[in-house]
């Protein structure tokens, strides 16, 4: 075994996450595997670096298994490989709370990846200064009673998210109108360590408030 392969292997998931996000390529690869399964050709005429550029980042994040190979075909006695991002069997809420922690870290892993992704890509795109942007974070102190209701607000409020896409997926089939591609991503999670104060209230981008 290569030193180089032994040390990808080695690499926490955490050093993974970050090498993921660390190279705009490999952020545009995997925005494009987000939405389809590619080969390395087809990810170089979607953006604009070069098929060797392209095959080095896939072979890099393969290795760390930060994306998986979905299937080979044969092209001119060739093998081409197509790739996409890494995929965990889709599980609900009990199954989840029953998984070893070490499959619950992978899950958080690839949830990660996904979702910084998008982001950096949109903000390298210019996207998060349009228009209906609504980007904001904070830190709650909680009671035990509470964090159960801020887990079962943020369920409720992804499931509104879910009911109004429908809604809108039903119009646009009776108006021809084209969709806006919206991400959403709700995180909730124990902050790596404590403290008292408030967040900075100026860590807030939202839509200005109209009045109809």
């Amino acid at each position: 075994m290569s030193e180089s392969v032994k040390s990808d292997r080695e690499k926490s998931i955490e050093e993974k996450v970050s090498s993921a996000l660390s190279h705009r390529i490999r952020i545009e690869i995997r925005c494009l595997l987000n939405e389809s399964t590619y080969s390395a050709a087809e990810l170089a005429a979607r953006t604009r670096w070069s098929l060797p550029t392209i095959s080095y980042h896939l072979k890099q994040m393969l290795r760390s298994r930060l994306i998986e190979i979905a299937r080979v075909e044969k092209v001119r006695n060739v093998d081409q490989h197509f790739y996409r991002a890494l995929e965990l069997p889709v599980v609900d809420d009990e199954e989840a709370a029953a998984l070893p922690r070490e499959v619950k870290q992978e899950y958080a892993a690839v949830i990660l990846q996904a979702v910084m992704a998008e982001c950096l890509g949109a903000l390298r795109a210019d996207k998060l200064t349009e228009p209906g942007v609504c980007m904001m974070w904070n830190w709650f102190n909680l009671d035990g009673q509470g964090r159960q209701e801020f887990a079962e607000e943020q369920r409720e409020s992804w499931n509104r998210l879910v009911e109004i896409e429908a809604r809108s997926t039903n119009r646009r089939a009776e108006s021809n109108e084209e969709g806006q591609t919206m991400i959403a991503a709700i995180l909730g999670f124990e902050r790596s360590r404590p403290v008292c104060s408030p967040a900075p209230s100026m860590h807030r981008l939202t839509p200005v408030e109209r009045d109809d």
